[in-house]
């Protein structure tokens, strides 16, 4: 569920209110060719990363464009601009070529996770709700929404996940248990 919460935790608000962070610079006599950041093998908090990364860069160039931002929230059911998803793109691009790289990505991810970690797991709750306002994740919804994000889950599946955190044995999830799964 790690790559799903990276995924959730952002709205088209939380990412024009982050702040870029420059890229530190080579230090003399290092090499001056980067290795692609998809081809090292990372630690296992950047491994997940990394597929959220690979998840948001539909066309594979090792870049998230302003396009392909438009296109994650779009399949989670919320509207950027194309002009809102370059505002942020200029704003957290610390190499000025109008593309998110994965360093840019990675410290997006970092720098959102002592931010704002109510509102934003209440946003992440409200996505994965089957009827907006109702309070309940069932497993229809949360295969919904897994597979709108990539990760084909079967219902009986899903049952499964939600039975783990089910604390009054229905079949569904209150935000307080969404927020035990969350946690895990």
């Amino acid at each position: 569920m790690d790559a799903v919460q990276c995924f959730c935790t952002f709205s088209p608000k939380k990412l024009s209110k982050l702040k870029p962070k420059p890229k530190p610079k080579p230090k003399p006599g290092s090499p001056t060719t980067p290795k692609s950041p998809l081809n090292i093998t990372p630690p296992p908090r950047q491994k997940e990363l990394l597929e959220v990364f690979r998840r948001f860069d539909t066309d594979c160039d090792e870049k998230i464009s302003a396009v392909e931002l438009r296109s994650y929230f779009a399949s989670i059911g919320e509207y950027m601009s194309y002009e809102d998803a370059q505002a942020i793109i200029s704003h957290l691009d610390s190499d000025n070529d109008g593309l998110l790289d994965f360093e840019d990505f990675l410290r997006l991810m970092e720098d959102n996770g002592g931010r704002e970690g109510e509102e934003d797991l209440r946003a992440a709750f409200g996505i994965f709700e089957m009827e907006k306002g109702s309070g309940r994740i069932t497993a229809k919804s949360l295969q919904r929404v897994l597979g709108q994000l990539g990760d084909q889950k079967s219902y009986d599946e899903c049952v499964a996940m939600i039975g783990v955190f089910d604390s009054e044995g229905k079949g569904e999830l209150g935000y307080h248990e969404f927020q035990q799964m969350m946690a895990a």
